[in-house]
């Protein structure tokens, strides 16, 4: 018996990630009204393993029963993406206050390197390709920022809401050249604050480039 609930587990679990990467590759869009049976298709996974996935998808505020008529991923609106935004900027922020003691200048000094080499390149020949590795870097630093607090249920709390960014941005912070070229930019004022040890400074450039993505999803325009 022990083993049956142990591989239900395993399961389940293996359906709550592959309707969450359905999410992130944006294979799914919000508002968008599915079945049960039809993310078993998408999923490749059973019956029983999506229905034990679900409570938890609703519980993280990923996806909505709708009575007799299915699941459905959730609206983004005003409210959505404010939400998600606003904790996006206090996590954040707690990490970048930590950095001193928690992540070593040669890291760093990496990141800015490689945040440097990207935007050159996308300024000498700005390809989609590229674009798409900026994007990976960028939310690969954030990840590790987050991480560097060493507290288990942050990260988690950030790794879900990562998914509603991703969300909120789909209709209108699209991978472009254009927006990689912006990020890459923002990111190096946090950087080289970071690196000069200017705490307030590293501050005020992350308020700022999570407020001008907050903005863009929003639909309007930053400076």
């Amino acid at each position: 018996m022990l083993k049956s609930e142990n591989g239900l587990k395993t399961l389940r679990a293996e359906a709550y990630g592959r309707i969450v990467d359905l999410l992130n590759t944006q294979e799914v869009h919000p508002g968008q009204v599915v079945t049960q049976r039809e993310l078993v298709e998408r999923t490749n996974t059973s019956l029983a393993a999506v229905r034990e996935a679900i409570p938890r998808l609703e519980a993280e505020g990923l996806i909505v029963t709708l009575r007799q008529r299915g699941l459905m991923f959730p609206n983004v609106d005003v409210a959505f993406i404010r939400n998600a935004y606003q904790l996006r900027v206090i996590l954040e922020l707690e990490a970048i206050a930590n950095v001193p003691r928690n992540i070593q200048p040669s890291t760093i000094e990496d990141w800015e390197r490689e945040h440097r080499d990207i935007l050159r390149r996308l300024q000498e020949d700005a390809t989609e390709e590229l674009a798409r590795k900026a994007q990976a870097l960028d939310w690969g630093m954030h990840e590790q920022l987050i991480r560097s607090l060493g507290n288990d249920l942050i990260a988690e709390v950030y790794r879900v809401n990562a998914i509603k960014v991703r969300m909120a941005a789909q209709k209108r912070l699209l991978v472009t050249p254009l927006n990689a070229i912006r990020v890459m930019n923002e990111h190096l004022a946090i950087l080289e604050a970071l690196r000069r040890q200017k705490g307030e400074g590293a501050a005020a450039a992350m308020r700022k480039h999570i407020g001008n993505s907050m903005q863009l999803a929003l639909g309007g325009e930053i400076d």
